[in-house]
């Protein structure tokens, strides 16, 4: 396991993060310990939870895994869901949610401070400023050192950092969103977005709830498991099939698992995954992505196959048209560029 440094601070995390949500519900406490074990004992320091996984029990199990040894790890958990529905205050982004979330995590985690809080998701209601002086108490205060936002639009994010840096607040360092083969929608605006103010991408699900793995060889069992989640696809069916198919291609190539070779293009795309496992077959499994990697024509078959419209406004700002009468033409390409994300 290779070690890198997180968004814009000197934080040493681990190249895959191992996710912690099936703690406490599909693999109790013995599984989970073979999980975190195997992890720990191939070089990861990286350990993701949230205060509402599996009600709670992910973070108390975390806690008693980390305990002997918690300076070495990278501990990083979520607020925002709400544990008690009866109460309207019990979540959300704001800052009676964010303190009452922490002091609890805190307990359950057996620890006095947390390295990463996350805030879990966008509830559309808070001011931004109110949630980026919350984390500045909270880092000031030393029961946070570092802090990430994770499932909220770019534009929103991109606030939030701008405004941390004119206060001198704490900024994001990290962003946490769903991407993978078969989820590339993050590429129009938040990968842009992330890379431009510095921030370590974190993907969970980076398997597709499950798609990108062996468990579904036949077109049939896709089809199956494509319409029992009918509610949750972004994409067509028969265009997620094609990047199952040609995944599994790839890794029968390689003479790789799907899992490895799904993983791999995450991490050559300069992102850094996290691990979720219901049983060690499958975290081992996982990890034998880290001795390898996918050549350039099996990354661009991946890419191709997997590839989604960006839409506008990129689409138009790279059309032929524009590229000639607002850039120059063929002096476009004869001008170097500071910003390589700008096209």
């Amino acid at each position: 396991m290779r070690y890198q440094l997180f968004g814009r601070t000197g934080l040493r995390v681990s190249q895959l993060a191992l996710g912690t949500m099936t703690f406490g519900g599909s693999a109790d406490k013995a599984a989970s310990k073979a999980i975190f074990d195997a992890y720990v004992a191939a070089g990861g320091n990286f350990i993701d939870t949230a205060s509402m996984y599996t009600g709670g029990s992910s973070e108390k199990i975390v806690g008693e895994l980390v305990h002997s040894d918690r300076n070495r790890y990278v501990l990083a958990t979520k607020y925002t869901a709400s544990l008690r529905h009866e109460d309207p205050n019990a979540g959300g982004n704001h800052f009676k949610s964010m303190v009452g979330s922490v002091e609890a995590s805190l307990k359950k985690l057996n620890t006095d401070y947390i390295d990463l809080l996350w805030v879990h998701m966008w509830d559309g209601s808070t001011p931004v400023e109110e949630v980026m002086r919350g984390f500045e108490h909270l880092v000031e205060s030393g029961k946070v050192l570092y802090i990430g936002v994770s499932d909220w639009p770019a534009w929103r994010v991109a606030e939030a950092n701008t405004l941390a840096h004119f206060r001198g607040w704490p900024a994001f360092a990290g962003l946490q969103i769903e991407y993978s083969l078969v989820q590339r929608t993050p590429e129009r605006e938040l990968l842009p977005m992330a890379k431009a103010y510095g921030m370590t991408v974190t993907p969970w699900s980076p398997l597709g709830g499950g798609l990108l793995t062996d468990r579904y060889k036949s077109e049939q069992d896709l089809r199956a498991l494509l319409e029992k989640r009918s509610e949750m696809l972004f994409e067509e069916p028969e265009f997620l099939i094609k990047i199952v198919q040609e995944l599994q291609a790839v890794a029968k190539e390689a003479n790789r698992s799907p899992v490895q070779a799904a993983l791999n293009w995450l991490r050559q795309r300069e992102t850094l995954p996290i691990l979720g496992a219901s049983n060690v077959g499958q975290v081992q499994d996982a990890l034998g992505c880290l001795d390898w990697q996918l050549n350039t024509p099996q990354m661009e078959r991946l890419d191709k196959v997997s590839a989604i419209r960006l839409g506008f406004p990129h689409e138009f700002l790279t059309s032929p048209p524009v590229l000639k009468f607002f850039y120059g033409g063929e002096t476009r390409n004869r001008v170097d560029w500071r910003d390589p994300i700008a096209f």
